[in-house]
């Protein structure tokens, strides 16, 4: 593959405008839309395209490894999520007639608090569910319990 159908390549995954990925990628303006569809229709073009398009939709997508490690943050409070506040905002000077003014506004203001506890919650208890840390819980539960029926006479006997 030469350089320049690389590049129509990578300008073709912008918009997958074919004319417009080869006039950008330097073809002429009135060849365009036949060198676009031409190169299209190339095996080792349509290869680099999809790879190129696998490794684009491969990097939107978390994985696994990337969702433990959020859990984990979250459930540490290690995450700061940010929140609008309202300051009053004071001030006074004098005027050039010597009067007192004054000014009071209030302004938002942006300010990052640590994760919420409901939301560490949640974190651990989905990282819990995650290394089924509860399945013992469970276990338990449902054991049976045996239970021996003495004779009345023996029964008086061991009171």
């Amino acid at each position: 593959m030469t350089d320049k159908q690389r590049l129509f390549c990578d300008e073709y995954l912008i918009d997958l405008n074919a004319t417009q990925a080869a006039i950008r990628a330097g073809y002429s303006e009135k060849t365009a839309f036949s060198i676009g569809n031409e190169n299209l229709k190339k095996p080792y073009i349509q290869e680099y395209i999809q790879k190129m398009l696998a490794e684009k939709e491969d990097a939107l997508i978390a994985k696994q490894d990337e969702v433990l490690k959020y859990l984990t943050a979250t459930m540490r409070r290690e995450n700061l999520e940010s929140i609008v506040v309202t300051c009053k905002e004071h001030k006074s000077w004098y005027d050039e007639k010597g009067k007192k003014q004054i000014e009071d506004k209030e302004v938002p203001t942006a300010v990052e608090i640590p994760t919420k506890v409901s939301d560490a919650n949640k974190a651990a208890e989905l990282l819990g569910k995650y290394y089924t840390l509860f399945t013992a819980d469970k276990d338990r539960q449902t054991e049976e319990i045996g239970v021996v029926f003495l004779p009345a006479a023996e029964a008086e006997s061991n009171e």
